[in-house]
């Protein structure tokens, strides 16, 4: 099974008690692919998701340093220089953000089919990632 990249907003989620509907399918998404074992994402991601946790959500700095933590077990893309590189070139190509291209180009490199985010259009294709959306 071919793994599934998690962008920053739906770890986000995950931990918002106070994110109503958008709480409930996030923990389910992250339950099933930590099940699986089909969870992916990005030191981009992992960094993302701390400074919201302890800026936004009000995280103390050890429990978010605890959820990172327990993300480590999953597959992590590590950008290079040449990743960079290419990202620009997806921003350009695609007229899209700088933080998506990354986030498209770490899912590639991954090899994932799928990325959630509530960030792209659901069904939106990148190559052979489809960007997919888990709220209704």
């Amino acid at each position: 099974m071919s793994a599934e990249f998690i962008d920053t907003n739906i770890l986000v989620y995950a931990h918002d008690g106070g994110a109503g509907a958008k709480h409930r399918r996030s923990v389910e998404l992250l339950r099933r692919v930590m099940q699986d074992g089909t969870g992916a994402l990005s030191i981009q991601v992992l960094v993302e998701f701390y400074i919201v946790a302890t800026k936004k959500l009000g995280m103390r700095s050890q429990e978010a340093e605890a959820v990172l933590a327990d993300l480590g077990t999953w597959a992590i893309h590590r950008p290079r220089h040449a990743d960079l590189i290419s990202a620009a070139g997806l921003e350009r190509r695609h007229k899209i953000s700088w933080w998506d291209a990354l986030i498209i180009h770490s899912a590639a490199e991954m090899g994932c089919t799928v990325l959630w985010t509530e960030d792209l259009s659901d069904g939106q294709k990148f190559g052979t990632v489809r960007v997919r959306c888990p709220f209704p």
